[in-house]
């Protein structure tokens, strides 16, 4: 890991939750703004989630819940 990364790491460990959240908010901004994120990937996990919602919320698969 670099230097940096290690750093940005370190810090993140130590902050509450909902902190550590707004960090990883702000690195996808800075994702977005700079061309760097997979918004293919994303926009295809944005349009499978209604069906995968039905598949994983089906009566049939309770039995897995407690596993």
């Amino acid at each position: 890991m670099a230097a940096t990364a290690q750093k940005i790491y370190e810090k993140a460990l130590k902050l509450p939750e909902p902190l550590a959240k707004e960090i990883l908010d702000f690195i996808g901004y800075i994702e977005m703004k700079h061309g760097l994120e997979d918004t293919w990937t994303d926009e295809l996990k944005k349009a499978q989630e209604p069906v995968m919602d039905q598949v994983w919320s089906s009566s049939e698969d309770d039995v897995w819940n407690d596993l």
